[in-house]
């Protein structure tokens, strides 16, 4: 299963957990597992469409995967992803 952390912001919503195991072949699949276990991070983590929020960062190992294949980069087992919602403030 691939780990994926989880920033403070959105514990809430996995029980306060930093840190879950979810299990896909893809980015897409993954975080598609996520959000049937926790159906609270569906709306903060896609858009309407089901594509990925554009204020939400995916980092795979340290890569964002915009710059890969976005949802459909491949993942292992032994992968982390990193869900980072953008943060407003001021």
């Amino acid at each position: 299963m691939t780990t994926v952390r989880i920033p403070p912001v959105l514990r809430a919503q996995v029980g306060d957990a930093k840190q879950v195991q979810a299990s896909g072949e893809t980015v897409g699949q993954v975080i598609g597992q996520l959000v049937e276990q926790h159906p609270g991070l569906r709306e903060q983590l896609f858009t309407p469409d089901g594509g990925l929020n554009r204020f939400v960062n995916v980092y795979l190992n340290g890569q964002d995967v915009r710059y890969l294949s976005e949802l459909d980069t491949p993942v292992g087992e032994q992968d982390t992803l990193v869900l980072l919602p953008a943060m407003a403030g001021g």
